[in-house]
């Protein structure tokens, strides 16, 4: 690993005027565990690194005033993981981030890390997508606000500009008979990523489907939602197996996963119909309790 200048900024200006400085030779440090395995590896070799730590506006984890969250890009996952106020408004996001690597992992690494890596791996996108959150992304024309969803193009690339820096995430609050689960089909140790992984987010009024979402993370270039399987299930009685059967078949043709250490193509594909099926099946019966 090449040596570096480290630099400390404490204001989300000060740290876009290092950016504009340093140009192309600087990196941002959230957590590290991306960028410093990266760097060990010799896949980047930063000249510069700006650490986000002491930047007091890109942390927290606060209640929105309609009810619903805004985490900070700084925030960990941890915190998130244990957070009382998501598990009371977005269970499925915290059950998500339980899913990630180990405790000490974390402890570390950061919510806006996570995504700005983009690895199509990571257990976070799949659950934020689920629940319709937008990035909010802040640069030299001001804020603007993407989708999560819309977050992604490829293989460890976002829409997030070289001049711009990920401020934080705003989960809406969830409709009512709203509930979401996750699921990681991982056969290797507890921290590395899935071989694939399934969010789905159901919203059910008198004994049928009216909204649904599904993501699936190690699905193809980038985390990806699943809409003709979600819009099998609207209309649908939550859990039904005919529905639930198909809602899951759809889920496998429309990914194209990279084979690899962790599984074929056609392996994840198959993993993810079975991954989803499962997940189905416990939010309808979770609706039926």
């Amino acid at each position: 690993m090449l040596l570096f200048d480290y630099h400390r900024p404490t204001t989300v200006a000060e740290t876009a005027a290092l950016m504009a400085e340093l140009g192309e030779d600087a990196e941002l440090l959230a957590g590290g565990t991306s960028l410093m395995n990266l760097a060990r590896l010799g896949l980047a070799e930063p000249a510069h690194v700006i650490a986000l730590a002491d930047v007091g506006e890109l942390g927290g984890l606060d209640a929105t005033p309609d009810g619903g969250l805004q985490l900070g890009a700084t925030t960990t996952i941890r915190h998130v993981e244990t957070s009382p106020l998501v598990r009371g408004r977005a269970p499925g996001l915290a059950e998500a981030c339980g899913h990630v690597a180990t405790v000490r992992i974390r402890n570390q690494a950061t919510v806006g890390g996570s995504l700005v890596h983009a690895d199509p791996n990571q257990d976070l996108p799949p659950m934020l997508m689920v629940h319709d959150a937008l990035a909010r992304i802040t640069g030299p024309n001001g804020d603007r606000s993407v989708p999560v969803a819309e977050l992604f193009l490829g293989f460890f690339e976002t829409v997030v500009q070289p001049e711009e820096i990920l401020h934080s995430i705003v989960v809406p609050p969830p409709a009512r008979g709203f509930r979401a689960g996750y699921l990681k089909f991982l056969p290797r140790t507890k921290d590395d990523y899935s071989t694939v992984a399934v969010a789905v987010g159901l919203t059910a009024e008198e004994g049928r489907v009216t909204a649904a979402r599904i993501a699936v993370a190690g699905g193809g270039s980038t985390p990806l939602r699943c809409t003709a399987a979600e819009r099998a299930l609207v209309g649908t009685i939550p859990g039904e197996a005919t529905a639930l059967a198909e809602a899951a078949a759809l889920v496998r043709e429309a990914l194209d996963p990279i084979s690899d250490a962790r599984g074929s193509s056609g392996y994840k594909r198959e993993m993810a119909r079975v991954c989803t099926t499962r997940l189905l099946r416990r939010l309808g019966t979770e609706d039926a309790g």
